[in-house]
């Protein structure tokens, strides 16, 4: 039985609690590339240890007992076991016909082991998020060095690889959706899109959490985004949680949370690495003296939902429960309505803003030199016009394509694909500048 208490109204009362690290304890069973294949996919033609996805079909015991620790331990919610069930992420494994069976057998082995809770603790209600990843391709960047403007992939296809995994993991029973470890907002925004189609389709209302990852001491996703323009861009969506999560400890992560508190509408989440890894690749902090970074953040008034990712164990998760146990989550801020935009950074428009700069040199119908250099498909000329405006004081830049011998939705995405690559100019906001909708689509 699903609980009868919703998510929504658990967070209003205290510090929810995720689990940790999925991977890390699959590592301890020590499964052997048989344990992986099973009995349905012994001839499959090639190597799938290591697609931990898999197992919710061939090992669907282990998944479920390893839920099953970390709500024995305190976790008020767990993740389904499908960081890379999609067909993009599992095309590596060229399982990619799986993606929509993988999330209905993971959603069902995180359903049946919180409804085991539900029903032993009833007080204590368990939830189930669907867990939604990164993928092993990327909408904002290029994968070949030599050519910054291709992409392995386009939107329509990552949106239509996230709605197939979403309608698995709806249909095998969660209670919210998390779009995790997000390293390029363009995959994030492909999937809020994917969410938002299903669940009107659907007449479903569940919640969505989204988690961002900050690659370094930048304080930057790997795309490039700085905190604040990671929020604006995914603000639009009406989310229920957002949040930090991989790559750093809490100690580095702490003053990315703290901003993010500050700025979020929203209920923020953070569950950290148990710090950084070492020389080989692994974790040592130990669960107290993570915790101890994790009740700053409580006592701070940073987070509503805290958890572990890579390292963290049913022994850190059951410390962080004991730690947070009758804390005060943080207060929703009350955010000032201002009109935000996001390039690689925030531009927020306030009352002491005054004019806003908007460079329009990156118009074909309004420089008849940058219509020249994009006619002649001189790229990296028009590039330089692009940042001279930048340079010049241009908080946004207005690009337009619209010329009859031009071939505009292709001249768009081209331009801006190369402009991604530029950060020096990608940091402003783009104004996209059309009369025909299937450009600015």
């Amino acid at each position: 039985m699903q609980s009868k208490q919703t998510l929504r109204e658990a967070a209003k009362e205290r510090i929810l609690v995720l689990d940790g690290a999925m991977g890390s304890l699959i590592q301890t069973y020590q499964l052997s590339e048989r344990d992986f294949r099973g009995d349905r996919f012994l001839s499959h033609h090639i190597d799938l240890k290591g697609n931990n996805d898999l197992l919710a079909i061939t090992k669907p015991d282990i998944i479920t007992a390893i839920h099953k620790q970390y709500l024995e331990a305190g976790s008020d919610i767990i993740e389904t076991n499908t960081f890379n069930a999609t067909s993009i992420s599992q095309a590596d494994y060229e399982t990619e016909f799986l993606a929509y069976e993988l999330n209905v057998a993971a959603a069902a082995c995180a359903r049946a082991a919180a409804d085991e809770y539900n029903l032993k603790t009833p007080e204590k209600p368990r939830f189930v998020a669907g867990a939604i990843g990164p993928l092993s391709k990327t909408l904002s960047l290029s994968p070949d060095v030599n050519n910054p403007g291709f992409r392995a992939v386009t939107f329509d296809e990552v949106r239509a690889a996230y709605y197939e995994q979403a309608r698995g993991l709806l249909d095998g029973g969660v209670d919210a959706f998390l779009v995790e470890t997000i390293f390029d907002t363009l995959n994030c925004k492909a999937a809020l899109y994917a969410l938002q189609d299903l669940q009107e389709e659907r007449g479903t209302d569940l919640p969505i959490m989204v988690s961002g990852t900050i690659t370094d001491a930048s304080g930057r996703t790997l795309s490039g985004q700085t905190v604040e323009a990671f929020w604006t861009s995914v603000s639009h969506a009406n989310l229920f949680s957002v949040g930090l999560n991989c790559a750093l400890g809490a100690t580095e992560m702490r003053p990315h949370i703290a901003e993010l508190s500050a700025l979020a509408n929203c209920y923020v989440s953070a569950y950290p690495n148990a710090g950084l890894p070492n020389e080989f690749g692994e974790y040592d902090q130990h669960p107290h003296e993570m915790c101890g970074y994790i009740e700053d953040f409580v006592g701070n008034g940073f987070v509503n939902i805290v958890g572990g990712c890579c390292g963290t164990t049913p022994a850190h998760i059951a410390e962080m429960a004991h730690h947070v146990a009758g804390k005060k989550p943080r207060q929703i801020p009350s955010v000032a309505p201002y009109s935000r935009f996001s390039g690689l950074e925030a531009f927020v428009m306030r009352p002491e803003t005054n004019f806003v700069n908007i460079g329009e040199r990156t118009n074909v119908t309004g420089s008849a030199a940058f219509a020249k250099l994009i006619k002649t498909g001189d790229y990296t000329a028009a590039l330089k016009v692009a940042r001279q405006q930048v340079e010049n004081g241009a908080q946004v830049i207005d690009i337009n394509m619209d010329e009859g011998l031009l071939d505009s939705e292709a001249a768009m995405v081209e331009f801006l694909n190369l402009l991604q690559a530029e950060p020096d100019i990608a940091r402003v906001p783009i104004m996209i500048d059309s009369s025909k909708f299937s450009v600015i689509e």
